[in-house]
Parts: structure tokens; C-alpha cells; sequence
């Protein structure tokens, strides 16, 4: 039993040493050197140096706010509704990257921004006036198409995102989407997840801008998580953009203590039902063995 003993702690010690060994695969991130670049940090936008994104693209699943009165056919007297159905209120684009308007029909909004969508739902609207039937009878119609007051704006901004990606320590991923406003740091997006993960390293974080397809040099922004919240150095403190992920790696002692919790789980379950098994039979050899000495 000894030796036995001494084997099956001889394999423990070995498959321990051989998983400390493999600390380094479970380190931080290593770029390869070829296919990374990095910005100088005066171009990349951060806290005190943003930058105006382009005019919103609106895609699903975004919601407009849409309205659309007459201008009055004399000066001094208030706009009126379209009639006999009223254009306003909030209009979800539907997947097909449409707005329905009712009896209007259907206007197809994907991939315009808000002024281009003014213009054309003033322009649909007035060939509505002109081809729908009921319009010409019971509805609103005007004679220009610049007498119709249309206001469009964006009040749900859906489709358009970050990410924040939280390293388990070898127990998976978890990944945080938030819609992208146009004015959020690093230190914004972390405080959506109430900071790092407890597992997670304050020297192991960064920005991995989106690029179109792979071949292309990889943009990874480092953090300087330290500087950033307990110096107030803004260098890093980049501006996210729509698409940025921003990863969160585990420090290495708790990522090789998961590794080692899901290799030795197992080899442990083995061992625990070897001997268990090994008990349950000498324990009943023993019973017999004394039953038998008992009846001579």
C-alpha cells in the first residue's frame, strides 16, 4: 500500500510540475510583432482629445422619431397634421431596414442619416398626396412637396456597439455589448461592468479596434489601467469607437489555478472512486474473514 502510495503521489507532484510549465501559454497577450500596429498616442482620440464622429448611419434595429405636419397655407397660423392618419411618434426599423408610416406605406431608411431620411419622407409623402385615391378624396394635399414640415431624429441608437470581454480563468468568456453614444472612454465601458472582473489583471487590458478583413495589421491599444484610475493620466483613456472591443485578461495565478481545477477534477474523481471502491472491498473481506473465524 505504501508503494502505492508513494506512485500515485509521484503522478499528482508530475502533473502538477507539468501544468506549471505551461504558465507561459497562459500568460497575457502577445501581438505578433508583424501584424500589429499601433498609433502614436497623439493621433488615437482619448479623454481630452475626441474627436466628432460622422453623422449616424441608421440601420436596424434603431428607432426614429418621425413627424410630418403641412405648413400653413397662411403666415401666422399654426401646421397641421396629414390626415385622415397622422404621421408621429417613434418608428422601429424593421429588419428589412424599412419604417412603416401606416396608410403611407413603407419607406426604406437603411444606411441614410437623418437628413437624408427628412427628405425622403418629404418627398414620399407627397407622391402619396398624389397617387392614393382616398388621399385625393378625404386627405391631406398639398401642391409642393416644401410645404410639408418633416422632423426626423434618432432616439434609440441599436445598432451600433461596443464590447467589453471578460476573461474567466480558463472557465470561458463573458461579453458585455453596449450601444455605442459617440462619447465613451475605456473608463466609461469599465464602469458599465462595475471595473474588472475579480479575476481579472489590471496590467493585461486593451482596445482591439475592428478591422474590415484578416491580412490587414491588427490595431491593439494597450491600458495602462494603473495610471489611468489612480494617477489620472488620460494617455490611454482612449475614445471608443463603434466596434472596439475592449478584452479583460485573468491574472495569470488564477488562470493556471483554473487550468489546474479542470486537469486534476477529473484524475481526483478517478481516485476518489478507486479508493472508494478499494474500501467498500477490503472492508467486506475483513467482515467475512472475522465472520468465519467467529463460527470456528
Amino acid at each position: 500500500m505504501r508503494v502505492r502510495g508513494r506512485h500515485r503521489s509521484c503522478l499528482i507532484t508530475s502533473l502538477m510540475l507539468a501544468c506549471l510549465a505551461n504558465i507561459g501559454c497562459l500568460g497575457g497577450y502577445h501581438a505578433p510583432d508583424a501584424q500589429t500596429f499601433v498609433a502614436p498616442p497623439a493621433v488615437i482620440p482619448s479623454e481630452l482629445s475626441k474627436i466628432s464622429l460622422p453623422p449616424y448611419v441608421v440601420e436596424p434595429p434603431d428607432i426614429l422619431l418621425i413627424e410630418v405636419y403641412t405648413l400653413p397655407q397662411t403666415k401666422g397660423q399654426p401646421a397641421t397634421v396629414l390626415s385622415p392618419q397622422p404621421i408621429g411618434g417613434q418608428h422601429l426599423i424593421r429588419p428589412d431596414g424599412t419604417v412603416n408610416l401606416g396608410i403611407w406605406g413603407s419607406l426604406p431608411v437603411s444606411g441614410l442619416t437623418t437628413d437624408q431620411i427628412r427628405d425622403n419622407v418629404r418627398k414620399h409623402i407627397f407622391n402619396q398626396m398624389k397617387t392614393l385615391p382616398f388621399i385625393k378624396e378625404k386627405g391631406t394635399e398639398v401642391d409642393d412637396p416644401d410645404k410639408l414640415f418633416v422632423v426626423v431624429d434618432v432616439i434609440a441608437y441599436n445598432s451600433k456597439a461596443y464590447y467589453i470581454i471578460t476573461d474567466g480563468a480558463g472557465y470561458g468568456e463573458q461579453i458585455y455589448r453596449f450601444p455605442s453614444q459617440g462619447y465613451e472612454t475605456v473608463i466609461d465601458a469599465l464602469s458599465n461592468i462595475n471595473g474588472i472582473p475579480l479575476v481579472g489583471s489590471r496590467n493585461n487590458i486593451w482596445v482591439a479596434r475592428r478591422t474590415p478583413y484578416a491580412g490587414q495589421p491588427d490595431q491593439i491599444l494597450p491600458v495602462d489601467y494603473v495610471a489611468l484610475t489612480q494617477q489620472g493620466v488620460t494617455t490611454t483613456n482612449y475614445q471608443i469607437l463603434p466596434g472596439d472591443r475592449i478584452y479583460v485578461k485573468a491574472e495569470k495565478i488564477f488562470a493556471v489555478d483554473g487550468f489546474l481545477q479542470k486537469f486534476l477534477t477529473p484524475v481526483e474523481r478517478v481516485l476518489g472512486v478507486t479508493l472508494l471502491g478499494s474500501s467498500t472491498y477490503n472492508s467486506i473481506t475483513n467482515r467475512t474473514l472475522n465472520t468465519n473465524n467467529a463460527s470456528r
